[in-house]
């Protein structure tokens, strides 16, 4: 059945071990997550804006800029497992009711470290929501990558199908372009990247626990190569703009020197 309403989760943690409290980090004025929780209530397309965190000093600033907060587990090893621990009080939530119909909700993850997210996107994620077929479990936006980033394990990257289906994610670039020096593989290919943002069938997070262990989300630290082990599709749509995630200090500096 066709999705009726949508909502923004955004899952946080204040102990990254890359860079931690960066979501508090101030960037031109305002803590990076303050940032990302006013893009997403920009957002026309969507019912709330909901932050999932175990952080009793995130839900405090939350709440005194006005968003309503759940609280998690600290036990969640990814955003995505942070949101389905929660996902029958997010499909409430979009409702204003218990709701019996979580394929009809779409969920939306956004991750709290990508200072720069804009709310058309958020909208745009919410619109290919609405019209997924029901073989579709995920829609996620990507982008064209730059030559300097193609090599950057920072960056994630994303492997197309022939109709946008994602068969693969890596830190690693990918495909790998035999017999050419890596410095032009940009020459014969698009590289795609990967916005750290997930539509999702509410029915999908509300069978999260259920998915089998991945260890390629293990190898690699990409939560969404649970679902692709699983068997799920993950469709993609086609973005332009600033998708810079921090999860590093001179990622942090880019964002302040951006702004």
């Amino acid at each position: 059945m066709a999705i009726q309403r949508c909502l923004v989760a955004v899952p946080a943690r204040l102990q990254s071990s890359r860079l931690p409290n960066k979501l508090l980090a101030d960037i031109g004025g305002k803590p990076m997550i303050r940032r990302v929780l006013d893009h997403c209530r920009e957002s026309s397309e969507v019912d709330a804006v909901i932050l999932c965190t175990d952080s009793q000093e995130l839900r405090q600033h939350a709440i005194d800029w006005g968003f309503p907060v759940l609280m998690t587990a600290n036990s969640c090893s990814s955003g995505s497992e942070r949101i389905a621990s929660v996902a029958d009080k997010l499909i409430a939530a979009a409702w204003g009711a218990p709701s019996p119909v979580p394929d009809q909700t779409g969920i939306i993850n956004v991750q709290g470290d990508q200072p720069f997210i804009e709310s058309n996107i958020i909208d745009d994620v919410a619109t290919n929501l609405r019209r997924l077929d029901p073989t579709t479990a995920v829609v996620t936006p990507i982008y064209s990558l730059k030559p300097e980033t193609i090599h950057d394990p920072n960056v994630v990257k994303v492997l197309l199908a022939h109709d946008g289906r994602a068969l693969y994610f890596s830190r690693s670039a990918i495909p790998h372009v035999r017999n050419v020096d890596r410095s032009e593989w940009y020459l014969h290919t698009t590289f795609w990247g990967h916005v750290g943002i997930y539509g999702f069938r509410g029915d999908v997070l509300v069978n999260w626990n259920h998915l089998p262990v991945s260890p390629l989300e293990g190898l690699e630290r990409l939560e969404q190569l649970r679902l692709i082990e699983a068997g799920h599709t993950i469709a993609t749509f086609k973005v332009q703009g600033n998708f810079l995630s921090v999860d590093t200090a001179e990622q942090l500096e880019q964002a302040r020197a951006i702004v």
